[in-house]
């Protein structure tokens, strides 16, 4: 049996501290260097995708510039108008005897559409016409009297008096009886009747609207910039909701003397032909107006143009061959406009003729970005695009 001495086991240095300091440190290493590891692998990753993002084309469609005859045109909108309407009304009260038409019917001007119920205006009308018959009777027997100097001439004023008073008194019972005739003052459209027989019709009541269909006017608001292009004579076009696709010739008719100082702008009126009727007054109308000679311009979609603060800019698309293989690159040009037309606006500075140009797609491009063209899919371009009009 063998005793170990104190001394011995106090000089033996201790293990297990150092082991564990020395399994922490490895630790903490192979740590740190899976923490710096991953970083570094995705920052490889993510060079490698932008990488490729870069390189890879991207979708655009395209049109070809080209020189197009590009008329100056002035839109504006407003509102059909008859050249005479009105609501007619009687100009006394009464009970309504007899209603001379049919509802949205054509009348003749003078014709009878409505008459109040007379009750004792006959009755009242010959006794003021037996009163100035005898009025008459007696102004001519003494007229004849004073020139045999049987009376005096004041009696003859007297009774020429009393006869142009019995006259006026007839007068004004017959324009009291002609007022409860009511009559079309012009010829035009009847709209629906608004009254009934027998019924209680105070005065200017709307009986019924008569309006003037054939031609019919339109007004609309124009800026006062454009006032040095509009004339009266000058031709246009309108088109009317419920006519789809369907344009209306016009000429303007007339411009108002003043600008409206809240808005700054003038009033025009034209006029249609509406042989037909179809057109009615409050429709709502598109006028479009040509003010000068067609000029040729380079036209483009609208959509191929982006609209900036520092200036108007398209892409345009070039090849460029690179060591053998041939590429279609974007490139960003700057551009002027001009009018636009529809679905197209003209550029008048800043494109050639056959330059191909971008359309849709310009937000995932940058100058020198490789594209693929694919037109498939078109967009709309027209100069005169029909919008249905409700």
């Amino acid at each position: 049996m063998t005793i170990s001495s104190p001394l011995n086991a106090s000089a033996s240095p201790p293990a297990r501290p150092i082991r564990r300091l020395v399994v922490m440190v490895l630790s903490m290493g192979v740590l740190l260097a899976l923490v710096f590891g991953w970083g570094a692998l995705r920052s490889m990753f993510i060079s490698r995708y932008l990488a490729a993002l870069k390189d890879k084309p991207q979708s655009v469609s395209t049109t070809v510039a080209k020189m197009t005859p590009f008329s100056p045109k002035l839109a504006a909108t407003g509102n059909l108008i008859a050249i005479q309407g009105t609501n007619l009304s009687s100009q006394i009260a009464g009970i309504v005897d007899t209603v001379d038409f049919r509802s949205d019917s054509d009348v003749k001007a003078g014709q009878v559409v409505l008459t109040l119920r007379p009750d004792n205006d006959n009755a009242v009308l010959a006794q003021l016409e037996a009163a100035a018959q005898l009025a008459a009777i007696t102004y001519r027997r003494d007229l004849a009297q004073y020139r045999a100097s049987a009376v005096s001439l004041q009696t003859v004023d007297a009774d020429r008096e009393n006869l142009a008073s019995s006259e006026a008194q007839v007068r004004s019972q017959k324009a009291l009886m002609a007022e409860k005739v009511v009559r079309a003052p012009f010829s035009g459209r009847i709209g629906i009747r608004q009254v009934d027989l027998g019924q209680y019709l105070p005065a200017g009541t709307a009986i019924a609207s008569l309006q003037q269909l054939n031609p019919i006017d339109v007004d609309f608001y124009v800026p006062q910039d454009d006032l040095a292009v509009i004339r009266p004579g000058m031709k246009m076009v309108v088109r009317v909701g419920g006519f789809s696709g369907v344009e209306f010739p016009g000429t303007i008719k007339a411009i108002d003397s003043t600008i409206s100082t809240q808005t700054l702008m003038v009033q025009v009126r034209g006029i249609l032909h509406n042989p037909h009727d179809e057109l009615r007054p409050g429709s709502f109308a598109h006028v479009t107006i040509t003010t000068g000679r067609p000029q040729n311009f380079i036209t483009l979609p609208k959509t191929a143009v982006a609209y900036n603060p520092y200036g108007d800019t398209v892409y345009v698309v070039e090849k460029q061959t690179e060591k053998g293989k041939t590429a279609e690159i974007a490139k960003q040009v700057f551009v002027s406009l001009g009018e636009t037309r529809g679905d197209q606006v003209a550029v008048t500075k800043g494109l050639k003729p056959g330059e191909i140009v971008v359309t849709s797609g310009q937000v995932k491009l940058h100058s020198g970005s490789i594209v693929a063209i694919n037109n498939s899919i078109k967009l709309p371009e027209s100069p005169n695009p029909v919008v249905p009009l409700h």
